[in-house]
């Protein structure tokens, strides 16, 4: 089991699509919260994932991930609890080299953008591209599990504006 270190930001404007290398359609089911298992179907692939709690503010947790056929994704979604989450993956690549995964949410989180940097180690240094705005790492309402209970549509002006 892998530790993921990332930080996340929110994206302002769009210029993050001029620059991608790959983009792709994920949809994505939760069976638990605590620890999160997750079904994910990106394109025409099948992924299991287990995530554990954060200790550190967000910054950090343990996951287990695992590609399965997608033909059992796709059975394993209608086990998902309430809701899903359908969103638009960007890659662009930073100026140091770090990936940039950019979330383009539709449905019921349309209009939330948020980025993540996934780092070696949580004090490694990273170059942070001009459509990077505020950073909300370990904010938990911009967590996809989060995301599936209460979307981007109902929140309030206050919390759409970036109230911590």
């Amino acid at each position: 089991m892998a530790l993921e270190i990332e930080r996340k930001f929110l994206v302002k404007g769009d210029a993050y699509k001029d620059v991608a290398f790959s983009r792709s359609k994920i949809i994505q089911g939760y069976i638990c919260g605590h620890p999160t298992v997750r079904i994910r179907v990106r394109d025409d692939r099948g992924f299991l994932t287990v995530k554990g709690g954060s200790n550190d503010g967000g910054l950090s947790r343990y996951e287990f991930e695992t590609e399965v056929p997608l033909a059992d994704a796709l059975a394993m979604m209608r086990l998902c609890q309430k809701g899903v989450v359908e969103k638009t993956r960007w890659l662009v690549k930073a100026d140091d080299g770090h990936v940039v995964e950019v979330d383009e949410f539709h449905g019921d989180n349309e209009g939330l953008i948020v980025a993540e940097i996934e780092l070696g180690s949580a004090d490694e240094p990273f170059s942070k591209p001009a459509f990077l705005d505020r950073e909300v790492t370990g904010v938990r309402r911009y967590y996809n599990s989060h995301l599936r209970t209460y979307p981007y549509v109902l929140w309030s002006l206050e919390e759409k504006g970036g109230s911590r």
